[in-house]
């Protein structure tokens, strides 16, 4: 009955690992059960191991593990999904990670968020299936802010609640929203956003993931939301994200090959 008890299963989104000792992983996963957990992973980087294939990262997982003291120890593991879609991409695999350095910084351990799942799981399927990659990222960050509590204010300016006009305006990071060209030069924490980009933040918090990716959206634009949505994210954390930085020397260099399993682990090296 002991055992039992301490036994459980759970389905989860690898998030990060790290090696410990001369054998074992420390893995952080974010479950659908029980929200994010750190669990240890025995003997995993072992040529016969046979758990060491299916705990990659961003891989979708069935977990059965033990409760410890300080970490549960995985006794079992079966990949669901690996999303091998993703894997042969470079810019593919910095979203990937960009979508999972969100959740891991905006998550606590231990606190059950089954929609936050939902829509990580949703994303990396979306990724990896072909999917217009910049639609899928745009939905995602919009998604992620309403389900965490930052849901950014677009019909109404921030500061003094007047109408948004259809002109190009301010969006305030601290004010947590777009903000009129009357209050936008006091504000500290801004960027400038033009009408058009104001429209598509707005189509994407109001629309299914479905309708929204039906719009055929400028790079100028979603360029410029890049560096928007970043610069908030990073103010929200107050710490800069690793995985933007990544994709943008992705660009800058061209790059195209497949990548290494050094680059998938972005976020443990940066």
């Amino acid at each position: 009955m002991q055992d039992r008890e301490r036994l459980y299963r759970t389905e989860g989104v690898v998030l990060r690992h790290m090696n410990l000792g001369e054998a074992d992983r420390l893995l952080t996963v974010y479950t659908r059960e029980h929200g994010k957990l750190r669990q240890i992973a025995k003997g995993v980087r072992r040529p016969q191991s046979k758990k060491a294939g299916h705990l990659d990262l961003f891989a979708r997982v069935s977990i059965l593990a033990a409760r410890g003291r300080e970490l549960d120890v995985i006794t079992q593991v079966e990949a669901l999904d690996a999303y091998t879609g993703l894997r042969s991409d470079l810019d593919l695999v910095g979203r990937a990670a960009y979508a999972i350095e969100l959740v891991d910084q905006f998550t606590v351990d231990g606190e059950s968020n089954r929609e936050l799942y939902s829509l990580l799981t949703q994303t990396l399927d979306h990724l990896s299936g072909g999917l217009d990659r910049r639609s899928v990222q745009r939905h995602f960050e919009l998604r992620l802010l309403d389900l965490v509590g930052y849901r950014p204010e677009l019909f109404h300016c921030s500061r003094c609640g007047v109408e948004i006009q259809p002109e190009d305006q301010f969006f305030s990071y601290e004010a947590g929203g777009a903000v009129c060209p009357k209050c936008g030069p006091d504000e500290t924490h801004k960027r400038p956003i033009s009408m058009t980009g104001l429209k598509v933040l707005r189509h994407f918090q109001r629309s299914t993931f479905e309708h929204a990716a039906k719009a055929n959206i400028r790079l100028a634009v979603h360029k410029e939301l890049d560096r928007l949505m970043e610069g908030f994210y990073n103010y929200l954390l107050e710490r800069r994200l690793n995985s933007p930085g990544f994709l943008r020397r992705l660009r800058k260099i061209g790059r195209v090959q497949p990548p290494s399993e050094a680059d998938i682990e972005i976020e443990e090296r940066e």
